[in-house]
């Protein structure tokens, strides 16, 4: 497996955390969890020296990263957008709230505006079936929303960070 070159992440960041279970059976997971924390995303640099740290190979670290929906492979935005697309939400309207979002931003699921202000993520569920549609935004809740209405959401947030939409 060929490691991409990229600007080189500081390690020693997480040296702690690998003092801390080294020797753990089991966990890979925590380790990761922790490093997201501290990195914002897992780097392939990361991966790969927990990896060597760890005993393990790099394809299971990465097989481990990219199973679990909880782990992340590129930095995100300073906002991040959860959109709920569980039943309730659903029926309510949370696709076309979803769209109007993607639309304004200029950005699919996944993916995070060029200015790194927003990341939109789409989610099963958030557990705020009566605030049907919802989607939460660095983890405040939004509900009963309406295409308009998200969108609104969004201008204030530019407005308070003094960006605006490209398109």
């Amino acid at each position: 497996m060929n490691q991409k070159k990229g600007p080189a992440s500081n390690l020693a960041l997480i040296e702690d955390v690998l003092a801390e279970y080294a020797g753990v059976p089991g966990s890979l997971i925590t380790i990761l969890q922790k490093a997201q924390d501290v990195y914002g995303y897992l780097p392939r640099d990361v991966m790969y020296h927990i990896a060597n740290r760890v005993g393990v190979t790099p394809a299971e670290v990465v097989g481990v990263a990219t199973f679990y929906s909880q782990f992340r492979l590129a930095p995100i935005g300073k906002y991040l957008i959860m959109s709920c697309q569980g039943t309730a939400c659903h029926v309510n309207g949370s696709e076309r709230v979803s769209a109007a979002v993607a639309s304004y931003l200029g950005i699919s699921h996944g993916q995070t505006t060029e200015d790194g202000l927003f990341t939109l993520e789409h989610v099963a569920c958030l557990g705020c079936c009566s605030l049907a549609p919802v989607i939460m935004i660095n983890g405040e809740a939004y509900g009963n929303l309406t295409p308009e209405s998200a969108i609104a959401i969004l201008k204030d947030i530019q407005a308070k960070e003094g960006a605006s939409c490209a398109l």
